[in-house]
């Protein structure tokens, strides 16, 4: 079974921010492959999706906590679950990347993206596949505003026309890994 989940923080006020790409994927995937609608899981504290996929059991998972605290909840779904950490898979914006570049990698550093150093500190390991997605600004201005700031911003018109097809390829790579 696979463990997917999609990096982002709650709420409508951060609904289609830069930093909630990771949810953004799980709507997709859902919504690509006609799978469960996720729903909150008290439990859990994250909106939740058992699917088989590919004929695969996977599932999606959307944590209800602040990204930056996000390894709690992944270390409870893994523990609880009892999945190996090589059925891991976390999907999340990257400020390194430019904008619409995907990158899939195991076992690297947070490289400061606080939600995966979250996941890391809580898994004691780095041994988990990721898939970053650029949001890197070609604006200079916007590349040299507060990092905090720029990813709690939602995409303008220009970078939403970018990530969208963006978004639906990263839905593709996870149908394939799978």
């Amino acid at each position: 079974m696979k463990l997917i989940i999609g990096l982002g923080n709650p709420g409508d006020k951060y609904k289609k921010t830069r930093h909630n790409l990771g949810f953004l994927t799980i709507d997709e995937l859902i919504e690509a492959h006609n799978l469960h609608q996720a729903t909150y899981n008290k439990k859990f504290n994250a909106l939740i999706s058992k699917n088989v996929l590919n004929g695969k059991k996977i599932i999606l998972a959307k944590p209800q906590i602040y990204m930056n605290n996000s390894g709690r909840v992944v270390r409870f779904l893994i523990e609880n679950l009892k999945l190996k950490i090589e059925n891991l898979v976390v999907i999340h914006d990257d400020i390194d990347l430019p904008l619409g570049k995907i990158r899939i990698q195991k076992g690297r550093g947070s490289a400061g993206h606080k939600g995966v150093e979250s996941i890391i500190n809580a898994l004691n390991t780095k041994d988990f596949t990721r898939i970053r997605i650029g949001i890197k600004s070609e604006n200079k201005e916007q590349r040299t505003e507060n990092s905090k700031k720029f990813v709690l911003q939602k995409f303008t018109a220009s970078e939403e026309k970018v990530i969208r097809p963006v978004i639906k390829k990263a839905v593709q790579i996870i149908w394939a890994t799978l």
